[in-house]
């Protein structure tokens, strides 16, 4: 089992020609298979004083799924992951017309795919950083819901319990 707790940076769409940066926390808690495992992530992300109208946007998500570790080098592993599930965002709208809405949210199917290394400091600790394509929906300027194109990325601090995990299960032979 491991627990990863640290930092997300999320790029999301805002006005037609600019991308907000959100800023917040991620957790993670993952039960290992071997080279396979499954995880729960849950991530909160928001940017403060969206379109000068002191206002913040989020994006909040859960999301499950796979994750395959693949061997580097003995102290380097690398990840791919599918993950699904859902997210809330919520925030500021610009209009058509120009009119600027201060309070809007959405929930809804969420999904990302992505991958990343880790860095053994320890048998029972690692350092984790990862990129996403995160895929959630947000109202667009003619208030319509429509999916949104996310990037995410993320550095974590991993903590393993159980079996000394680096030794037991991630190692390949020399």
């Amino acid at each position: 089992m491991e627990v990863g707790l640290g930092y997300s940076y999320i790029s999301q769409p805002g006005t037609q020609s600019n991308r907000l940066g959100l800023q917040g926390a991620d957790a993670s808690f993952t039960i290992g298979f071997s080279r396979l495992d499954l995880t729960a992530d849950v991530g909160y992300a928001q940017a403060s004083n969206v379109l000068g109208t002191g206002q913040h946007s989020s994006v909040l998500t859960y999301l499950a799924g796979p994750v395959f570790h693949h061997t580097v080098h003995h102290s380097i592993d690398s990840y791919v992951h599918v993950l699904v599930g859902g997210a809330k965002v919520g925030g500021p709208i610009l209009t058509n017309n120009g009119t600027i809405l201060l309070g809007g949210w959405t929930t809804g199917y969420a999904w990302a795919v992505g991958g990343g290394v880790e860095y053994w400091a320890t048998d029972s600790m690692a350092i984790r950083t990862g990129a996403d394509y995160l895929r959630t929906s947000y109202y667009d300027s003619s208030l319509a819901v429509r999916g949104q194109n996310n990037i995410r990325t993320t550095a974590s601090v991993v903590f393993y319990f159980g079996k000394a995990s680096r030794r037991g299960r991630r190692l390949a032979p020399r």
